[in-house]
């Protein structure tokens, strides 16, 4: 068995790795083990979620790579990467090598070679957005038709953002004011399935690809 530890933003992302991840890498042998971002440590409690500084993400990495055995990944919206990060204002228009560029410099400025750094594009959202009828459990039809509409309107899914005002999760919430990322985001990335995601969203099925080489 193979052990794999997703560093990741927040209760959602953990919810998907525990829900969709785990069981799709557990049948290949390779065990992930999801871990959230520690925003604040005291002598009694750490506080999870929530990123607010490139040092601190840094400083938890290193922790995590210490034992060279166990793979580290990330799984972090890139779209709410604090400032600090390495190369997070590269211009590269092509959104896919621009990803390769920041994740290749914060691999480096880390250090570990147990370490496949990973930002989502542009956030957990975007997968949602790999098939938007799985939105008929929660929303109306008209709903579900506007969100296809935005879909329609972009390349793939990973391209669906062009500003912080409209990120994925942004225009869900603008169309379905009582989304709850954590619970119903959740079922319906369940519901699309992850066969679906990894067709319509090419930076993360690289990243999933990665995975198993690596852990070959």
């Amino acid at each position: 068995m193979k052990y794999v530890y997703i560093y990741c933003e927040g209760q959602t992302e953990e919810g998907f790795i525990n829900n969709i991840l785990k069981p799709y890498f557990k049948q290949m042998g390779i065990y992930i083990i999801p871990i959230i971002h520690k925003t604040k440590r005291t002598a009694t409690m750490s506080y999870r979620g929530g990123v607010s500084k490139y040092s601190d993400i840094r400083r938890e990495l290193d922790i995590l790579c210490q034992n060279p055995n166990i793979i580290v990944t990330t799984m972090f919206d890139y779209y709410q990467m604090p400032t600090d990060t390495p190369e997070i204002n590269c211009n590269e228009p092509d959104i896919y090598r621009r990803m390769e560029i920041i994740e290749d410099v914060i691999n480096q400025d880390i250090g570990h070679s147990n370490l496949m750094f990973n930002l989502m594009l542009h956030e957990f959202e975007t997968l949602l957005f790999s098939e938007p009828q799985a939105f008929k459990f929660i929303a109306r039809d008209n709903i579900v038709n506007a969100i296809q509409k935005i879909r329609d309107e972009f390349p793939t899914p990973e391209h669906i953002n062009n500003s912080l005002e409209t990120a994925p999760s942004k225009r869900i919430l603008h169309l379905i004011p009582n989304y709850s990322k954590t619970r119903q985001g959740v079922l319906i990335a369940k519901k699309i399935g992850i066969t679906q995601m990894l067709a319509e969203c090419k930076h993360f099925a690289a990243w999933i690809e990665k995975i198993k080489n690596v852990c070959v």
